[in-house]
């Protein structure tokens, strides 16, 4: 396996594995799929604000991506960044997403940015895991803060002061 910068040509497929996450699942809260060219604006802003958009690939299969995105726009959280990492359904559970997470991490660490905050829906075992064996804490938890497929969800809050 491969961990590497993401590049416009992986977008048909990071936008295939996205749009799962979009159809079948409430770890994002958007309800409407996206297109190709949607998914490289938010590429292309994460790029231009410096922050790492990474993916991992095997045999010119895309396994999975994961990229950060500042906290907030105001300046005062410039050190501060929400982490997002989506895995093609066929890869999960086997380390991509651990080999993923373990270079996004090093990177932002490297260009200074002192906390991560992870947005995770409860429950999720599987992304809870994940985050606290880098470290991540709870510090709060949103009840009913979002609703997704007609159910009230509540969001948790990890974070890692690295």
């Amino acid at each position: 396996m491969l961990i590497r910068d993401a590049n416009i040509s992986d977008f048909e497929e990071i936008t295939k594995i996205y749009n799962y996450y979009i159809k079948e699942t409430v770890i994002t809260f958007e309800e409407e799929e996206i297109d190709k060219e949607e998914m490289i604006k938010r590429f292309e802003k994460i790029k231009k604000s410096g922050l790492p958009w990474l993916v991992a690939q095997k045999d010119g299969e895309i396994l999975g991506y994961a990229y950060a995105h500042f906290w907030h726009d105001r300046s005062a959280y410039r050190f501060s960044v929400e982490p997002s990492i989506y895995l093609n359904k066929k890869f999960i559970g086997n380390g991509v997403g651990k080999a993923l997470y373990k270079q996004l991490l090093t990177k932002l660490k490297e260009l200074g940015i002192k906390n991560a905050l992870g947005l995770i829906t409860v429950p999720n075992d599987a992304s809870i895991a994940l985050h606290e064996k880098f470290g991540f804490k709870k510090v709060g938890e949103l009840p009913n803060i979002g609703i997704k497929f007609d159910k009230w969800l509540n969001v948790g809050l990890w974070q890692l002061e690295m």
